[in-house]
């Protein structure tokens, strides 16, 4: 499975998120692991289409670094998210945002294309965010 640096460069991300009231969205764009210190930046960036709203761009990033032999996700204001075990093929994580729960399965099954999915769900929020990562983003990278 996966070691930190082997994240490292761009991917092609494809995102889909199903809100429990039936709305659906999409995100298509790229994501980018640069070295940052001893870890690794993610940096996201895009754009979302949302059902009956159009398009419009959308970015975020986190920073990923080894942990007590875990990979360790911090928001990039430096709040800690969820940490996972890189040598699992399905390792899961959890984050709790009260009043509401985050729960990621990752799939490495297939590595070099991976897979996130979070289920959030809460009295404020309650939906499914599914990530395919893929290396075919190395040619296209607007970020480079």
């Amino acid at each position: 499975m996966p070691q930190l640096a082997e994240f490292e460069g761009a991917w092609r991300l494809e995102r889909r998120v199903r809100h429990g009231d039936g709305t659906e969205a999409m995100f298509t764009g790229i994501a980018r692991f640069s070295a940052d210190g001893d870890g690794l930046m993610l940096h996201e960036a895009g754009e979302m289409r949302i059902a009956g709203q159009g398009a419009f761009r959308a970015e975020r990033s986190y920073r990923w670094s080894v942990a007590g032999g875990r990979i360790a996700v911090w928001f990039d204001d430096g709040r800690f998210f969820h940490a996972f075990d890189p040598l699992a093929t399905h390792p899961e994580a959890g984050h709790d945002c009260a009043p509401d729960r985050y729960d990621v399965a990752y799939d490495f099954s297939d590595w070099p294309r991976w897979r996130a999915v979070w289920r959030v769900r809460g009295p404020r929020k309650d939906y499914e965010l599914s990530s395919q990562y893929s290396r075919e983003a190395d040619d296209l990278d607007p970020m480079a």
